[in-house]
């Protein structure tokens, strides 16, 4: 698996930017391996998906609108950064793509 395989576009437009007011009405997207189909439904649905000993993990991360753009003085080389999280002071975790060794 690369990095490159979760660059993807996305229109702003399906971003939640706000939670559901009934929070149970959120969108579920279901993916089965065994017959390759995706359905769309509500998370109120996720009960008809879920067997004994499955394993349910959620994701309560947050996006922060950092993404930075920029060129390398010496090469001219076009970059693209963005900050994941910041870890102390001036200092963030970030990406950087192309993804080879800064200097």
């Amino acid at each position: 698996m690369r990095l490159e395989d979760f660059d993807y576009g996305l229109p702003r437009e399906l971003i939640a930017q706000t939670p559901s007011l009934k929070r149970d009405e959120c969108r579920l997207m279901v993916l089965d391996r065994a017959k390759n189909t995706i359905e769309h439904r509500h998370f109120y649905d996720i009960l008809e998906y879920l067997h004994e000993g499955d394993c349910l993990v959620v994701n309560d991360s947050r996006v922060i609108p950092a993404r930075l753009y920029g060129i390398k003085e010496r090469t001219g080389a076009h970059i693209e950064l963005l900050l994941i999280k910041r870890l102390d002071g001036d200092k963030w975790e970030s990406l950087v793509k192309p993804g080879k060794r800064l200097k």
